[in-house]
């Protein structure tokens, strides 16, 4: 990394915690995906380190090349936003497509579909 030992102690200090914090969440993420059972449980552990993991690291990355090139560097909102949206979006879909696939498939540990609810009467 270019300059990397050009940048003042004060902002290493907050960019080495916040990458720190950002890897742990998306190691506990990845030992989540490999130590949880079923489908329906490993989908929610990637989406934790996802989130907040890299929502940390872009922070850092904001913070150090802001610091570095004494300028506001702000692309990295961009990349949040786009991971905000798409996350949930994804774990939606694909919780779908399994929930899906397995009432076609008659699993008995699926939860049957709701009842459709009667509509409201007229006022």
């Amino acid at each position: 990394m270019t300059g990397a030992a050009e940048i003042p102690f004060w902002a290493a200090l907050p960019v080495a915690v916040l990458v720190l914090f950002g890897a742990g969440l998306g190691l506990t993420g990845s030992i989540g995906l490999l130590r949880l059972r079923g489908f329906y449980e490993r989908v929610h552990a990637p989406t934790l380190g996802t989130t907040l993991g890299i929502g940390s690291i872009l922070i850092a990355s904001m913070l150090f090349f802001s610091v570095l090139q004494t300028r506001p560097v702000l692309h990295e909102l961009l990349i949040a936003a786009f991971i905000v949206v798409t996350t949930p979006v994804t774990l939606m879909l694909l919780a779908r497509a399994a929930l899906h696939r397995d009432r076609a498939e008659s699993d008995p540990s699926v939860p049957a579909p709701a009842a459709p609810t009667a509509p409201p009467p007229p006022a």
